[in-house]
């Protein structure tokens, strides 16, 4: 398996792609999130072994893995689904302790899971704002409690034209209406408008055709290009290789690495995701 020269990459890279062995952890002070240890087991079950992982601005991290390798219980550990057994969760630096979603929630992560979470009967406005809906202002919504419908209709459609989301127009449009993949652009420009630390996706490709599957790759851009951090978990190798910037490899409840596009190519990615063979020592 070939290598780049340690002079060409950068520090988190050299890391990365375990040019070190083990491979250099950041300072949680320089990364947006940062996990040090986690262990989670489930009776004699173990999900997660000593898992380290870090986030940093900017930047699109795919987890991939086989199944039961661990990557789902390691984005609810990041995320409040589940409390892990042992370790440390640093946001900003910070030390975090996520007793539940809406914990996450409240400090700016956003999570599109693969069922997506919609409500299919009420329209794309009503969808972007569940859970977060704003009355009107003045004795209509102190008093009467109604809600703002137009300005979150208003706001929802500069939500979606921000994310330069054109298939979609009308607001007012129901849910179900929807293809799979408008339906997971409502989805993921819900949570880029309202993340400010991360957002983190599912498997949004994983019942979409091949055009629906470039969209949602393109909204992955954008949310990157707003500045915001993606944690991507996918099964398609072409979809992680075109948008990821590195690649932390889940086996058997652990890490098996964490490389880069520059450095490994998809079918090493799957050989090491496997355990047909390993990272290089330095």
């Amino acid at each position: 398996m070939s290598t780049p020269a340690t002079s060409d990459l950068s520090p988190e890279e050299q890391g990365a792609v375990g040019l070190g062995n083990p491979p250099v952890l950041a300072d949680p002070k320089d990364t947006v999130l940062s996990a040090r240890g986690l262990i989670k087991t489930f009776g004699r079950v173990v999900g997660l072994d000593g898992v380290n992982v870090d986030l940093f601005p900017g930047e699109v991290l795919s987890v991939i893995g086989d199944n039961g390798a661990g990557k789902s219980t390691l984005i609810k550990a990041l995320t409040g689904a589940l409390i892990p057994d042992s370790g440390q969760v640093f946001l900003d630096g910070r030390e975090v302790h996520f007793r539940s979603p809406q914990d996450a929630r409240s400090a700016g992560i956003e999570t599109v899971y693969q069922t997506l979470a919609v409500a299919p009967a009420l329209d794309i406005a009503a969808n972007m704002f569940l859970g977060r809906e704003r009355r009107r202002s003045g004795p209509l919504g102190s008093v009467l409690r109604m809600l703002d419908k137009p300005g979150m209709k208003e706001d929802a459609g500069k939500s979606m034209a921000n994310l330069g989301i054109a298939t979609v127009q009308n607001m007012s449009q129901a849910v179900e209406t929807l293809s799979g993949g408008q339906r997971q652009a409502v989805a993921v420009a819900r949570a880029a408008t309202f993340a400010t630390k991360f957002v983190v996706l599912d498997e949004p490709t994983a019942a979409l055709g091949v055009k629906e599957t470039g969209q949602v790759l393109n909204l992955i851009q954008q949310i990157k290009a707003k500045g915001l951090p993606v944690i991507l978990i996918s099964h398609n190798m072409p979809n992680v290789f075109e948008v990821s910037d590195r690649i932390h490899i889940a086996r058997l409840g652990g890490c098996a690495g964490v490389i880069t596009p520059k450095s490994h190519t998809p079918t090493e990615a799957v050989a090491i995701m496997t355990g047909a063979t390993t990272l290089a020592k330095g």
